[in-house]
């Protein structure tokens, strides 16, 4: 990784965490990151290994479906520092929910979608697949 000013220049961050260079700039015009972004005398980002860390962690709770507006409200309270733990914990616990409800729901897919492979794996080994689940055109 090449280091700028002691630090990381945004193509090194985009390679470390799987985000963009555009998703990183979005990040920062968004207000998501912890503190503000420092820039070397050439305007150049200089992003740390703290920084890394939180894009990381960032990038989970969007994978896992977090808005961008609830992500801007977390980013805001752990800016803030000290004393806002309760608010912070609420946040994350709401989100665990929400990903836990989901799970569940995909599972329950899951289920489905794997009786039917079961019923047209054994129906396409015993050659009887013709006409399995064939729906019949409608008058």
């Amino acid at each position: 990784m090449s280091r700028n000013a002691d630090g990381l220049s945004i193509g090194d961050v985009a390679k470390a965490t799987g985000l963009s260079v555009h998703a990183l700039r979005f990040f920062e015009r968004e207000e998501l990151f912890i503190g503000p972004i420092p820039r070397t005398a050439g305007g150049q980002r200089v992003y740390g290994p703290a920084d890394v860390e939180w894009l990381l962690l960032c990038n989970r709770l969007r994978e896992s479906g977090m808005p961008i507006a609830t992500l801007k409200e977390f980013a805001r309270l752990v800016r803030s520092g000290r004393g806002n733990e309760a608010e912070r914990l609420a946040l994350l616990e709401e989100h665990e929910r929400t990903v836990r409800d989901r799970i569940a729901d995909l599972t329950a897919s899951l289920e489905i979608i794997h009786g039917k492979v079961v019923t047209y794996r054994k129906h396409v080994e015993e050659g009887t697949a013709a006409g399995l689940w064939s729906p019949t055109p409608s008058a």
